[in-house]
C-alpha cells in the first residue's frame, strides 16, 4: 500500500544476501588474486633485491669505516714514531752531556792527584 512507499530502498537486500552463490564468490576471489598476485610477487622480488643491495651496501660501508680506522691508527703510529725520535734525540744529548761531565770530572781527579 501507500505505507510501503516510505520504506528504505535498501529494504529486502539483507534477505537477499544468503542467496549469493558461494561458487561465484570463490571465482571472483580467485580472479582478484590472479589479477593482483603477479604484481605482489614482482613487488616481493623487488623488495628482496633491495634488501640484498642494502646488505651489500652496509658491508661495503663497514669495510670503508674499518679502512678509515686503520688510517687513523697509522696517523697515531706516525705521531708515536716522531715523538720517539724526539725523545731519542733528547737521550743522545743527555748522554753527550754526561760524557762531557765524566771527562771533566776525570780531568779534575787527575789534576787533583797531581797536586
Amino acid at each position: 500500500g501507500a505505507g510501503r512507499s516510505d520504506a528504505s530502498p535498501d529494504e529486502g537486500v539483507v534477505e537477499d544476501l544468503p542467496l549469493i552463490d558461494e561458487k561465484a564468490v570463490e571465482q571472483l576471489t580467485e580472479g582478484l588474486i590472479s589479477h593482483y598476485l603477479p604484481d605482489l610477487q614482482r613487488s616481493k622480488s623487488a623488495l628482496q633485491e633491495l634488501t640484498q643491495n642494502q646488505v651489500v651496501l652496509l658491508e661495503t660501508l663497514e669495510q670503508e669505516i674499518s679502512k678509515f680506522k686503520e688510517c687513523n691508527s697509522i696517523v697515531d703510529i706516525n705521531a708515536l714514531f716522531s715523538e720517539a725520535k724526539h725523545y731519542h734525540n733528547k737521550l743522545v744529548n743527555i748522554r753527550n752531556e754526561m760524557m762531557m761531565l765524566h771527562e771533566k770530572t776525570s780531568k779534575l781527579k787527575v789534576s787533583g792527584i797531581n797536586i
